[in-house]
């Protein structure tokens, strides 16, 4: 593609309906739990990935997996987590066999808020995908996303 030729390629094509889909979801999921439980959906995406560890009474992830895990950069996600802390959502305690390392792990409180949560987040994310498949563009991503087995 030249300067002068200001057509987007179908690669070009296919990553902005991608992150078109993944922002009307995102802002869809974000009025949905902010309104009903007080949650970012970062903060719910810690709480849920959290979780789901089973190394501890609630899960447990050492700051640069929680950071790996929620896409953000090591002090955004030292903010984030001292958000919900200040909450009592999460708990963050040294690592036993390596003083260096700090765990985070979900509270009882944190499930409990989550457990509410849970069919918040999925009522919204079908919502925004029954949304998003009526525009042609997106469509097919729609597909892709609810054919998705993990």
């Amino acid at each position: 593609m030249t300067a002068a030729d200001s057509s987007p390629t179908p690669l070009a094509q296919g990553w902005c309906a991608l992150s078109l889909l993944h922002g009307r979801i995102e802002a869809h999921l974000e009025r949905a739990l902010q309104a009903g439980h007080g949650l970012s959906v970062r903060e719910y995406s810690l709480l849920d990935v959290l979780s789901r560890q089973h190394d501890g009474p609630g899960g447990h992830l050492r700051m640069h997996q929680v950071a790996e895990s929620v896409v953000l950069s090591q002090s955004a996600t030292t903010r984030l987590v001292s958000r919900l802390e200040d909450r009592g959502l999460l708990n963050r305690y040294l690592c036993d066999t390596d003083r260096r390392g700090i765990y985070t792990d979900v509270s009882q409180a944190g499930l409990d808020l989550l457990a509410e949560a849970r069919p918040t987040n999925a009522a919204a994310l079908r919502e925004a995908l029954d949304e998003a498949a009526g525009r042609p563009e997106l469509a097919p991503l729609v597909t892709a996303v609810e054919n998705l087995r993990s």
